[in-house]
């Protein structure tokens, strides 16, 4: 199909975003033609000002406007207690469980030899820092339960279970309402390794 040479650049770069492949690119290239200039004007603004604002909480590294982020100047959370998680997206998903109530630590990553991410690659140096400086009294591991998510988990045990009274990791298994026939057998093990006595 032809597009004219603005087109095709859009299509390109939206191509570059995550999940989004070729034909979604040339989909939402075309979604931006049909919408007004002025609600194309607020969405590239909003783009701008999210990369002009966005930093990076210099205790946490979660993503924040304000130096530190709200989650770590909350005196209401439990401080002692840190969540390691791979991305600040990780962050949203465990807050909307109501249930966690204390600090976080964005790794920024997972160990990944295959493309060349290492422990020093992520912000290990850091979080081994805050353990020295505060009060840590157990840190959850929350990694992904994929190859590189359970690589990061392993070095972090290793690593700190001399240095915090409490290591643990979160545990990974069959989702609630779910059929144990049609979940798979990673997912399976995990949940008998991950079972509980009653």
């Amino acid at each position: 199909m032809y597009l004219t040479p603005s087109m095709a650049k859009l299509v390109h770069e939206f191509n570059k975003l995550p999940g989004i492949g070729p034909k979604t690119a040339q989909r939402l290239a075309f979604h931006i033609l049909k919408i007004s200039a002025t609600e194309a004007r607020v969405l590239a603004s909003a783009i701008i000002e999210v990369k002009d604002r966005i930093t990076n909480c210099p205790i946490c590294y979660n993503i924040t406007e304000d130096s530190p982020c709200s989650i770590c100047k909350d005196t209401t959370r439990d401080h002692g207690l840190i969540c390691v998680v791979e991305q600040p997206s990780d962050i949203i998903a465990m807050e909307k469980t109501r249930v966690y109530k204390g600090d976080y630590h964005v790794l920024q990553g997972a160990i990944s030899p295959l493309d060349g991410i290492r422990p020093d690659n992520l912000r290990i140096n850091e979080l081994l820092m805050r353990i020295q400086q505060e009060k840590v009294k157990e840190i959850i591991i929350a990694t992904d339960s994929d190859v590189e998510g359970e690589a990061t988990a392993l070095y972090l045990e290793r690593l700190l279970r001399t240095m915090v009274a409490r290591v643990s990791r979160i545990a990974h298994g069959i989702p609630i309402g779910s059929n144990i026939e049609y979940t798979d057998e990673v997912t399976l093990s995990k949940a008998l390794e991950s079972r509980r006595i009653l």
